[in-house]
């Protein structure tokens, strides 16, 4: 493959994985940020002329397969795989090498330890051949890894021992931190504590002084580990915390994941369990995005001793299976062993005290295998509760010993005294560096300062001679623009009022072209039809069709239609009136009683015709400020409505009440045949096509409408209830009137 051609699928690759990663929330960021760096190196390697350019774009894509290892591993494999067999057609072995490194740090993260193996193998191989002591010192930091992960402590310290030595001869300060807090996990791991805290702290002081904040994030997780096992829990929440701000402000989605795996923990310990769950939880669903074994079967585990506690135990017997399946699938005995634990756990509180015996000795004996302290307590802890349960009391006696002497290992004066001793260390070195920093600064700030004012000094001798001259030229010209400001603003001031005048005209022109329409809408419809009538039947009389008693006979239901009619627009001319801009809309204190007896008074012969009972509930003493005539018709309105819409031996009340100090909430109520939720949706917003009442009469439509108007003017409010065949109720408020005032007696 030719260079041209490898740098163009290397920029496809960068755009395409950075697109494919662009809805992966936290790892969005952190793989824009790795990507875009790439971007920037790929572009410097091509200006390097000094090496074949297929060599260092292998190098590019073994970069980029490295930074890729704690976002996307698949993605490392992929680059990975590429760079080797690049590097094999122009037979690189460093490249290779390298490739071989990121695909066995790939591999084993994913829980393949054995295709691993052979491929640091390998590297390493390659690279003492090639006396390449940097390539050697990374692929012993990850074979390192690979064994710690597995348990195997021994091999684990052999190989990162060799990479310290590498390190510490090349004063590497970027790498070495990273080795030192490797050993340190290895140490944790074995549950030498003392020996974890001093490679841990180590770490965290090269960290701070290179200013390495993700990887300080990771120590504080490291510290807090120690503090968690020594049941220091207020303490290792402090770290845990101190790391996860860190990562948040990163990016770093392994970092958050590992953090609140890790305050999940210490939850679960205090017995908040629920807590714990929402933190594990979270932690879980990161480390099955970048398919983390180590961190699915751990924090599965979390969560089985979450839910055994809470006594949900088939969730928990769920999460303790994948933990175990999953860390015996990729021979991770770490995780097994603490698997193992928690199913003696979830046994135990079973009383199931034959199996918990069983995979509680399982665990111990991984424990021990492993020597790891804590493991070796929790197991003594969960075999003493099970032999008790059994009847061994004896046995149980003695394990309860092993276990108080396993936790007093744990939580040894050594490790407390370490840890005050570090954090004062810790404190004084960060007051230090600040004050370092500090003067530093400020000698520069100084030394800045000074030559600025010379510079100052010679500006000034050579601008104060033209200042004058500059500062009259431009107070007149200031003076003559103020003054065309003046005059032009004037003219907008002019343009905005004109343009403000002639949208307020719009306005009323629209308003009223609506008023127009609805007025023809409703004449047309609404007084052609008793017109009709009466026109008919005096032609019938006229051309004698008609006998007398059949005259008399229809003359009730025209004078029915005509008192209709007139009442209509008797409200439609108040109404009308009521849109112009000069109408004397006059609030006044009244009674409302009277309006409201006066129009009971009107209808109560009406109603009685249709076997309704038409009820006035309303107070004798309220007194409300509105107009009195508006809101006689909108009574009127609402009470003619009721009647129209009620059957025989329904009734109709109409009551008031306080709503709050300032208003009262009248309401007009009928146990007639209520409406239908699309008929509520239509009221009060435009004309609607009225239905035929419960003896087939007939209305306008408009008459809610207007009634909504004439409230509004009141500066009220009118709403309404109804569900079909159980009633309706109109409810309206008013403003309350004074009391100190001498209320109008409406008549």
């Amino acid at each position: 493959m030719k260079a041209p051609v490898i740098f163009i699928f290397l920029f496809s690759a960068l755009n395409g994985l950075s697109y494919s990663l662009s809805n992966s929330g936290h790892a969005q960021s952190a793989c824009s940020n790795k990507t875009d760096s790439l971007k920037k190196i790929m572009l410097a390697g091509l200006g390097d002329r000094s090496h074949p350019s297929d060599i260092a774009t292998i190098n590019l894509i073994n970069k980029l397969a490295a930074e890729f290892i704690e976002i996307k591993p698949d993605s490392t494999l992929y680059y990975g795989y590429k760079a080797i067999a690049l590097s094999k057609k122009i037979n690189y072995k460093a490249g290779i090498a390298d490739g071989l490194v990121e695909t066995g740090h790939a591999n084993y993260f994913k829980g393949g330890f054995a295709q691993a193996k052979a491929e640091l193998n390998e590297a390493i191989s390659i690279y003492t051949d090639l006396n390449n002591k940097q390539g050697l010192s990374n692929a012993y930091t990850v074979t390192g890894q690979m064994y710690n992960m597995q348990a195997d402590y021994k091999q684990a310290l052999y190989y990162l021992n060799l990479a310290r030595g590498i390190y510490e001869h090349q004063n590497n300060k970027r790498e070495l931190p990273v080795c030192y807090k490797n050993i340190g996990m290895v140490y944790f791991g074995q549950g030498r504590h003392s020996a974890a805290l001093d490679y841990y702290y180590k770490a965290l002081f090269v960290e701070i002084e290179e200013r390495n904040q993700t990887a300080t994030a990771d120590i504080y997780n490291n510290i807090g580990d120690v503090l968690q096992n020594m049941r220091a829990y207020p303490k290792a929440l402090d770290y845990y915390n101190k790391a996860l701000g860190i990562a948040k402000q990163t990016h770093d989605l392994l970092e958050i994941g590992t953090a609140t795996e890790n305050i999940g923990e210490v939850l679960l310990a205090q017995k908040h369990y629920d807590q714990a769950i929402n933190y594990l939880s979270k932690a879980l669903h990161i480390a099955i995005k970048q398919d983390d074994k180590d961190g699915i079967s751990y924090i599965s585990a979390d969560l089985g001793l979450c839910y055994a506690n809470k006594g949900q135990y088939d969730l928990a017997l769920s999460y303790f299976n994948t933990a175990l399946q999953t860390a015996a699938k990729y021979n991770i005995v770490y995780d097994k062993t603490y698997a193992l634990i928690g199913f003696a756990t979830l046994f135990n509180q079973q009383k199931d005290y034959q199996k918990a015996f069983n995979y509680a000795s399982s665990g111990h004996k991984l424990a021990e295998q492993i020597n790891n302290i804590w493991f070796r307590a929790n197991a003594v802890f969960e075999l003493n509760n099970s032999l008790a349960g059994l009847g061994k009391f004896e046995e149980a006696h003695k394990l309860s010993m092993e276990y108080i002497a396993l936790q007093d290992s744990l939580n040894n004066d050594e490790n407390i005294q370490k840890i005050t001793s570090y954090n004062l260390e810790y404190e004084f070195a960060s007051k230090q560096r600040k004050l370092i920093a500090q003067q530093k600064e400020k000698d520069e700030l100084y030394a800045q300062r000074l030559k600025q004012e010379r510079t100052n000094l010679i500006f000034l001798s050579t601008v104060l001679s033209g200042m004058v001259l500059i500062a009259a030229v431009y107070y007149k010209s200031k003076r003559r623009q103020q003054k065309i400001n003046a005059v032009l603003q004037e003219r907008n001031n002019e343009i905005v009022q004109k343009k403000a005048d002639l949208d307020e005209q719009a306005i009323k022109l629209n308003d009223l072209n609506h008023l127009k329409d609805r007025l023809i809408a409703v004449l047309a419809h609404d007084l052609r039809a008793p017109l009709s009538t009466l026109r008919g039947l005096f032609t019938l009389l006229e051309d004698d069709t008609l006998t007398n008693d059949q005259f008399l006979d229809l003359i009730p239901q025209a004078v029915k239609k005509l008192e209709y009619t007139s009442d209509f627009l008797d409200t439609l001319l108040f109404w009308i009136n009521s849109q112009m801009d000069n109408f004397d809309s006059t609030d006044k204190a009244f009674l409302i009683k009277d309006v409201v007896a006066n129009e009971t008074t009107n209808y109560c012969e009406q109603a009685a015709l249709k076997g309704i009972r038409l009820i006035d509930n309303v107070s004798d003493n309220i007194i409300v400020a509105a107009d009195p005539n508006s809101i006689r018709i909108v009574v009127r309105n609402l009470i003619t409505n009721a009647i129209k819409f009620s059957r025989e031996n329904d009734t109709i009340t109409i009551s008031t009440n306080y709503l709050d100090d300032n208003n009262i909430l009248m309401s007009i109520k009928d146990t007639g045949i209520g409406m239908q939720q699309h008929q509520l949706d239509k009221l009060f917003k435009s004309k609607v096509d009225s239905g035929h009442g419960t003896n087939n009469e007939s209305g306008t439509g408009m008459g809610l409408l207007f009634c909504k108007d004439l409230v509004e003017k009141c500066h009220g409010k009118i709403w309404v209830e109804s569900q079909p065949g159980h009633g309706t109720e109109f409810f309206f408020t008013l403003p309350l009137g004074s009391f100190n005032e001498e209320a109008m007696i409406v008549s």
